[in-house]
């Protein structure tokens, strides 16, 4: 299988310890970083995916509006120049300890984090990168 992701939850996934928006929320994230631990290929989308589903019951569900649809487009530009690849809708990719480090060394400085402006979670991300991703869910496999 293949997880669906839209581009700036591949820097949530990063930072993740556990906390979320609701109790179905964090157990749909921890089932998503486990499938990427494991190894499984990543697909970018564009709009709602497998991480925002038990969101999208609600009526003005966030994952639908502007300010995020721009936060992917940041992130995606942000990843790009990181990763030295196109971060589009249809890209693959997988995920192997290596590649975590990178890019969480440079989630750390600063580089990665034009998509964090204004999210509820920014603060947490930046203690959770300052701590050195002590306790986050992700990890990659060899």
């Amino acid at each position: 299988m293949t997880v669906l992701l839209r581009p700036h939850h591949l820097l949530c996934i990063l930072t993740h310890v556990g906390r979320g928006y609701s109790p179905a929320f964090t157990a749909n994230m921890a089932a998503i970083i486990e499938r990427v631990s494991a190894g499984e290929e990543i697909e970018i989308v564009d709009g709602p995916d497998d991480i925002c589903a038990p969101l999208l019951h609600e009526e003005d569900a966030h994952c639908r509006r502007d300010s995020v649809i721009a936060r992917d487009r940041a992130a995606s530009d942000d990843i790009g120049k990181v990763l030295q690849i196109t971060v589009r809708s249809g890209a693959r990719l997988s995920l192997d300890d290596a590649s975590i480090q990178y890019l969480r060394s440079a989630f750390a400085d600063m580089r990665l984090r034009s998509a964090c402006e204004g999210c509820a979670w920014a603060s947490l991300c930046s203690d959770v990168a300052a701590a050195r991703y002590a306790g986050t869910c992700l990890h990659g496999k060899d």
